[in-house]
């Protein structure tokens, strides 16, 4: 009985000695989408360092009618890595150092968190990481940002209901949107803002209106997407349909969502014989299994406000579709 109640004690101590050494839960990251720290003294910001970080992570966002930065930058001298600076989902710390060194910690301080740490020997040394691996980081910066963006708007998403039952897809599309607009094959969303609207079409049209191999790709969903603004979207007055913007070529990338092969067009939008345009993105997916192309676009109109964020929220829409199995 005495060795059957001290083997009882033993194990109750044991197992609260393993819980009160189990790590507590990382916080949470906080800070705006799309938004980098920068962590380096200021004599390496002011000069090519500095220079370098901002030509490769604050150049120009595509297919936006201004510019505006890919990432907003803050930085911080070294001294200052504590307290709320270390709660970014983002942060590129750049020392001299002994030894040459990039490393990447995931949820170093928070998360979700991704920590570059780049060191060099010399200034030459610290420029050549940069560029070697700014495409990893940039990859790996987009994709987080995407799902920040994905996880906000799950907190509070429109019934899917309308749109699973005709087009067979899940999407998460935040509550603050509202139906515009119902045809058999044709749904637009929008969703008010302070001088302006964010807006998402779900269509479908038969796959060979863009597998036609007697047509070039682009020219083809252009005008795809234009016949869809000639049915659906016009401004107040007669002749007034939302086409595709001519001041320069859309930008055209091939992609996979939800495993499936799909196009991706960026590029402005304009309404004809009015003052009204706004960037677009447009995703075309080639679902063979329904003999369908599915098309999932998203624009804005916000003549006085920035549009990345804008455009980011409906890219992060899009990005979490499912086609469902029949």
């Amino acid at each position: 009985m005495n060795k059957a109640l001290f083997l009882l004690l033993s194990i109750t101590v044991l197992l609260g000695s393993c819980n009160e050494k189990k790590d507590p839960q990382p916080r949470a990251t906080t800070g705006k989408i799309n938004t980098i720290s920068v962590i380096i003294d200021d004599q390496l910001w002011n000069g090519e360092i500095g220079d370098s970080i901002r030509n490769k992570f604050a150049y120009a966002v595509i297919g936006l009618p201004e510019e505006e930065p890919l990432f907003t930058i803050n930085q911080y001298p070294t001294k200052i890595l504590e307290g709320f600076m270390t709660d970014s989902r983002t942060i590129i710390v750049v020392k001299k150092e002994a030894q040459n060194n990039f490393e990447i910690k995931k949820n170093q301080y928070a998360s979700p968190q991704n920590v570059f740490h780049i060191s060099g020997k010399t200034s030459a040394d610290i420029l050549e990481i940069i560029e070697r691996n700014t495409p990893k980081i940039i990859e790996i910066i987009k994709e987080t940002e995407i799902y920040e963006n994905q996880r906000i708007i799950k907190q509070s998403v429109l019934n899917p209901k309308i749109i699973k039952n005709k087009f067979q897809i899940s999407i998460d599309i935040p509550s603050s949107y509202q139906y515009v607009l119902h045809k058999p094959h044709f749904i637009w969303l929008k969703k008010e803002i302070i001088s302006g609207s964010t807006s998402l079409l779900i269509y479908q049209v038969p796959l060979n209106v863009i597998t036609n191999k007697n047509m070039e790709l682009i020219p083809n969903i252009i005008k795809m997407r234009d016949s869809i603004g000639n049915l659906y979207i016009s401004g107040k007055e007669n002749n007034t349909a939302m086409i595709t913007g001519e001041s320069y070529s859309p930008y055209f990338f091939k992609i996979k969502l939800d495993g499936k092969e799909t196009y991706e067009t960026k590029g402005t939008w304009v309404l004809k014989n009015d003052f009204m345009s706004g960037p677009f993105i447009n995703y075309v997916i080639l679902d063979y299994e329904n003999d369908r192309a599915l098309v999932l676009e998203g624009f804005s109109y916000a003549p006085s406000k920035e549009k990345r964020d804008l455009m980011h929220e409906l890219e992060a829409i899009i990005k979490s579709v499912v086609v469902l199995k029949k």
